[in-house]
């Protein structure tokens, strides 16, 4: 569980979905999402070795996202069908994660922003479900209570699904970054866009 209470709320419900931050028990969970959409995350994702694909590995990553979650240094929520059985308030550890909407990177001081990374299950692509989770997120990252000024996200060309959720949601093309990331085994470029939250709150001082 969350100590300390964080900025952002640990869960978000939206029509279809519930976006949580989770616990301890929420790691088979992402285990098994991680594994079944292996091959669908290959051509995007930076590789990742077997031993990403373990409970050992899963429960660390759970805990180490949730102490970010705490600290204000990243928001990762795991998206659960709030539609099917399995979705409503069970223990963790019995639920089904279809998706995550993380939050990566934030910078407070001068800058107020944060990096913005997704992935959703193959099986609900299509359905609107990542621009649903999306808008959610955006809407507590530019939220009083977080209040950041600037979410960024990066995308392949090549990957034209990703790049439409993007620009429905209103994110601006800044500019296209050469050899950005190392993906499917060769430097990849990736476009860069970005939002920016019109109802930000200037700290005190500035």
């Amino acid at each position: 569980m969350l100590g300390i209470a964080p900025l952002a709320r640990p869960e978000i419900s939206t029509a279809r979905l519930r976006l949580v931050a989770g616990d301890a028990g929420i790691a088979p969970a992402v285990c098994e999402f991680q594994r079944r959409n292996r091959q669908h995350f290959a051509p995007w994702d930076p590789p990742t070795a077997d031993s990403f694909y373990t409970h050992e590995a899963q429960a660390a990553r759970v805990a180490t996202g949730l102490a970010a979650f705490t600290n204000d240094t990243a928001y990762r929520y795991w998206l659960i069908d709030a539609t099917r059985a399995g979705g409503a308030r069970l223990p963790s550890s019995d639920v089904e994660v279809i998706g995550s909407l993380h939050f990566s990177q934030v910078s407070r001081g001068a800058f107020q922003s944060a990096m913005l990374g997704y992935a959703l299950d193959e099986a609900h692509v299509g359905q609107g479900l990542m621009t649903e989770a999306i808008t959610a997120g955006l809407a507590e990252m530019f939220s009083p209570r977080v209040n950041l000024h600037r979410v960024q996200a990066a995308y392949r060309p090549e990957n034209v699904r990703s790049g439409r959720v993007l620009e429905r949601l209103g994110f601006r093309q800044e500019g296209l970054a050469p050899d950005y990331l190392y993906i499917a085994g060769a430097w990849r470029d990736h476009v860069i866009v970005s939002m920016r939250n019109p109802s930000f709150i200037a700290p005190d001082g500035w």
